[in-house]
């Protein structure tokens, strides 16, 4: 021990004037500069290493970005790539800094091994939306912009993270659905296809006439731009129901136009029902009485 630490260690801390005395002052100026000596020039090194590796990460995930962005890729793909990229990046460079810096990253690596295990044990259903997010994104089961039914909720993606997905109901409510809930559970992708068929089922009385009911049908539907050539609807006797005989009608649509179509085409079916003559009965029962003679 040199004479510049027992200078140092024989003053009495809890002595105010103590501490501001020359021996104190000079001798801590002196540990300062050698500390400074020491490891001042390797924690300057350590945090040009991070903040040159923490903008290089974010100029590499923005590249990427860019990248994907002129492949036309998802926009939440996209987003999700370019977070991986970064995250992963910044996490390279704080170990290098680390090692700049003089600290064993060796043993950092394991003190920091033995705190994820712990981390992951206490946040196991956080990892479980984590992984169930990185799947539904690699699989691509449905994208930004499309109405979907998942976990018993339905309604337009607006964000699909790593952790949840958010939708937005028809009657704008913010859903926020967690990702493992989601792909254990069967998923409907409404919008997924182009096109769609309006499943209608139109009774009508059993006395009145099948073939003009369903050729009033075809007409109404003929009629209609929105409904499409190729497949072509169909309009059949489905099943005799027991107040009504039940035609199925069965266009198809962009899906776009889906909910304009069948809402019209109901209005219009009844109006012109009504016109010609042909009932659309209410669910009756026929009870019939008979007098036990005596």
């Amino acid at each position: 021990m040199n004479g510049t630490e027992k200078s140092l260690l024989d003053i009495p801390l809890d002595d105010p004037l103590a501490l501001l005395s020359p021996d104190f002052i000079s001798s801590l100026v002196e540990r300062g500069i050698s500390f400074a000596s020491l490891y001042g020039i390797k924690i300057i090194v350590a945090l040009l290493v991070l903040l040159v590796g923490r903008l290089v990460a974010k100029q590499s995930a923005n590249l990427v970005g860019k990248v994907m962005s002129k492949a036309k890729i998802d926009d939440i793909l996209t987003s999700f790539i370019q977070n991986i990229i970064y995250y992963m990046m910044l996490a390279a460079f704080v170990v290098a800094a680390l090692g700049q810096a003089g600290i064993n990253i060796t043993s950092f690596l394991a003190v920091l091994g033995a705190a994820g295990l712990a981390i992951g044990l206490a946040l196991k259903d956080t990892l479980s939306n984590f992984a169930a997010g990185v799947m539904l994104i690699v699989l691509r089961l449905f994208k930004k912009g499309d109405y979907v039914t998942i976990a018993g909720t339905s309604g337009t993606v607006q964000t699909l993270s790593a952790f949840y997905t958010e939708l937005s109901t028809p009657d704008n409510q913010k859903v926020v659905v967690p990702n493992s809930s989601i792909l254990s559970s069967v998923i409907i992708n409404t919008t997924a296809n182009k096109t769609r068929r309006v499943d209608l089922v139109i009774g009508i009385s059993y006395d009145d006439d099948i073939p003009k009911a369903k050729e009033i049908l075809a007409r109404i539907l003929s009629e209609d731009s929105r409904v499409l050539k190729n497949p072509a609807p169909n309009i059949v006797v489905g099943e005799l129901g027991d107040s009504c005989v039940n035609i199925l009608v069965r266009p198809w649509v962009a899906t776009s136009e889906y909910w304009g179509l069948r809402w019209d085409l109901l209005e219009g079916i009844k109006i012109t029902f009504d016109k010609a003559g042909i009932s659309i009965p209410y669910p009756q029962t026929d009870v019939h009485l008979y007098k036990e003679e005596k």
